[in-house]
């Protein structure tokens, strides 16, 4: 017997909200312990971005730790170049003096030689703050345009809102995800998410539409009931596609470059928290509207 979904909404609701709150929680002691809620890549927050040539095969932790000792940054990004012996060191921004005692302390305590430091860069926190604006700012214009879409195909503009705060639960629950592992954010976090929102949003058409046919197909059924039919005559291609979909995306992770991985991990976690939200919460959050005062929760009832 199909598990019922929308009567059993309470139980799928706590979930999210456990994860999420762990999330918010863990954010507000990143705060106070590392002054910010996330770990932002410095393409955020401005810093100083540099690449030195080890000369010989190296353990990320043993770059850490110099890095540390000398600019006192408890989390600095420290990573190695695919197929090389360089690394990529990404810090907060640091003075003249600090910046010159670190390359002083990488070729000391790793017997570099001279024209190791290969690339000093500076990265604007003016730049930062515009990316920022432009991610934030891309997100409000997609959830726009979906809300519009989705009320138009459907005559429904419930339908709309209660896939629009199924994305913004996905979109919460890779946050939470990334605050709890302290994950640097950069700009393949925000390419991600804007990838997980349309990836999601397909899912939860696709159910919606499933909701439509059987309206006129089932007369003595209530809502409820019709939601979970609805549900579970597209559970096998939800998660048939979301398991391809994982496959492809893990491959990438396991096998690919660093900038790869970073774009490929929030996606995986993207795609399982979509599915979840489309299979078990975007469906009950439209009962919960359409049950409102004024609208009867039956289908039979709307004829």
């Amino acid at each position: 017997m199909n598990l019922k979904i929308v009567k059993n909404k309470a139980k799928f609701f706590a979930v999210s909200i456990i994860l999420i709150a762990i999330g918010i929680g863990t954010m507000g002691l990143n705060i106070s312990k590392h002054k910010g809620a996330l770990n932002y890549d410095i393409e955020f927050t401005g810093g100083t971005a540099m690449t030195v040539d080890m000369g010989q095969p190296f353990n990320n932790d043993d770059v850490a730790k110099t890095v540390t000792k000398v600019t006192g940054q408890s989390s600095p990004q420290i990573q190695k170049i695919l197929g090389t012996n360089e690394v990529s060191i990404k810090i907060q921004s640091v003075d003249g003096g600090t910046r010159t005692a670190l390359a002083d302390a990488l070729m000391k305590d790793f017997a570099l030689s001279d024209g190791s430091i290969l690339k000093v860069q500076d990265i604007s926190g003016t730049v930062s703050g515009e990316m920022q604006k432009v991610a934030v700012l891309a997100m409000i214009v997609a959830c726009i345009a979906m809300l519009i879409y989705i009320s138009i195909r459907f005559h429904d503009y419930k339908m709309g809102l209660s896939a629009i705060i199924a994305l913004v639960h996905d979109v919460l629950i890779m946050i939470s995800f990334y605050a709890v592992l302290r994950i640097p954010v950069n700009t393949a976090f925000i390419a991600a998410i804007l990838t997980v929102v349309g990836y999601s949003i397909n899912s939860t058409i696709v159910i919606f539409d499933r909701v439509r046919e059987n309206k006129g197909l089932i007369g003595r059924n209530t809502l409820p009931e019709v939601i979970d039919i609805s549900v579970w005559q597209t559970m096998r291609r939800s998660v048939y596609t979301s398991l391809t979909t994982l496959f492809t995306i893990g491959a990438l992770y396991v096998f690919g470059v660093q900038s790869v991985k970073e774009f490929a991990l929030p996606i995986i976690v993207g795609i399982i928290s979509g599915v979840y939200s489309s299979v078990f919460i975007s469906g009950s959050i439209w009962f919960m509207l359409k049950s409102k005062k004024g609208e009867k929760p039956l289908y039979k009832s709307e004829k």
